[in-house]
């Protein structure tokens, strides 16, 4: 790739992530002079690639010209896999889902050989029969849970394969570049770049899901640790409680706060005190099932309102050790969970209150993230155009910029 063409690259990359900027803006960004990069501008204009989208607010003298990328330009496919299903999307480059967001029901087993394989024909299905036309994707960003190495490009907890490296296999089977990373450290990133997190320094984004993801936001930038595994949050432990939690090691915080324990809880009230929820079976999903008490909880039932706020609670002592670690301004509730809002806020707060030193926890700001149910998916869309000016594997793609 030559240097222009790297240029190229890197403004449309500028222009994702804010949407549209002035030549000025963007030659600060991309540390050039305002000729050089006004020449690139126009070259981009002239090959249907920006478009003005009209004039900066005047802080006096002439106002500037903003320009933006052409959402039909190229697209994203975005996956984002949890432990019961799939959802996959089509993203255009002013990150708006093309159609609608499909579901695939996958339930992962650690170490199964087959589920790469089927998710990867689930993704393969998906897009050779979406309206856009598969020479028009960019790549594919996969988020994912478990213990992902995105440099080895495996995950150590789910998807298996004797030969390849998760990406190997499935950019063979896909025909288009493929990356992946971690579940949580993916909602950071849409929080970060589109989110609740665009202008704190550091903040905590919490994914509320079957287990609790953590990404962590220090000085502006994602922290991972040394091999990419830092953030999980799940696997403190804190409880003497003999329960034994999916990563072999018993009384984690897992064990005791996250949606699946919620699911597990109800169900023994089910099977116990002859709890009745509306739409309730013997054979019902996970994730199914999720939907009916998110739905009762919202609609006040106070016995579930009691299970997540212990929930809450027991996320918040999690939290407050994290605060003294790492001493955040800010603490995002994302992921699935999230829609049930001032819920979690109220009990985490408490705990936080009560397991927190009062120097560390004053003015801390616990928020609802206002990127819905579908951060992961955000956050797997994003990766691809953070990595889009880098990797070399882009090149046969985007003949557009040469």
């Amino acid at each position: 790739m030559n240097k222009r063409a790297k240029i190229k690259r890197q403004i449309i990359k500028q222009l994702y992530f804010n949407k549209s900027c002035s030549s000025t803006e963007l030659s600060i960004e991309l540390n050039k002079s305002i000729p050089f990069v006004n020449g690139v501008i126009s070259e981009l204009v002239e090959e249907n690639i920006l478009e003005v989208k009209g004039l900066a607010s005047s802080k006096g003298g002439r106002r500037p010209v903003l320009y933006c990328i052409k959402p039909e330009l190229l697209y994203i496919a975005s996956i984002a896999v949890d432990q019961f299903e799939t959802k996959m999307a089509i993203y255009d480059l002013h990150n708006n889902v093309v159609d609608e967001i499909k579901t695939f029901n996958l339930r992962l087993v650690p170490g199964s050989k087959q589920d790469l394989v089927l998710l990867t024909e689930a993704i393969v299905d998906f897009i050779d029969h979406h309206s856009i036309k598969k020479d028009k994707i960019l790549g594919v960003g996969v988020s994912m849970p478990g213990f992902v190495d995105v440099t080895n490009q495996v995950n150590h907890t789910f998807f298996y394969h004797p030969n390849k490296s998760i990406v190997q296999y499935m950019e063979s089977e896909i025909d288009l570049p493929v990356l992946i990373d971690n579940d949580s450290s993916l909602v950071a990133l849409a929080e970060l770049k589109f989110g609740q997190a665009q202008n704190v320094r550091n903040a905590m984004t919490l994914n509320l899901g079957w287990g609790i993801g953590l990404g962590m936001i220090l000085d502006n930038n994602i922290f991972r640790g040394s091999k990419g595994y830092a953030g999980e949050l799940s696997h403190i432990p804190l409880f003497d409680n003999k329960k034994i939690c999916q990563c072999g090691k018993r009384g984690c915080l897992e064990t005791e706060s996250s949606l699946l324990i919620l699911v597990d809880q109800v169900k023994e009230l089910i099977d116990t005190q002859g709890l009745e929820i509306k739409g309730w079976h013997d054979s019902i999903s996970e994730p199914d099932a999720l939907n009916l008490i998110m739905n009762e909880i919202k609609s006040g039932h106070s016995s579930l309102i009691h299970l997540l706020t212990s929930i809450g609670y027991t996320l918040g002592r999690g939290v407050s050790i994290l605060m003294h670690l790492l001493n955040p301004s800010t603490i995002i509730l994302s992921g699935r969970g999230a829609s049930l809002s001032k819920l979690w806020t109220a009990p985490i707060q408490q705990a936080i209150n009560e397991h927190c030193i009062p120097k560390i926890a004053e003015n801390i700001e616990i928020v609802i993230s206002e990127l819905g149910k579908d951060a992961t998916l955000l956050g797997a869309a994003t990766l691809v155009i953070e990595k889009y000016d880098k990797l070399s594997k882009f090149e046969s793609r985007t003949s557009i910029i040469q």
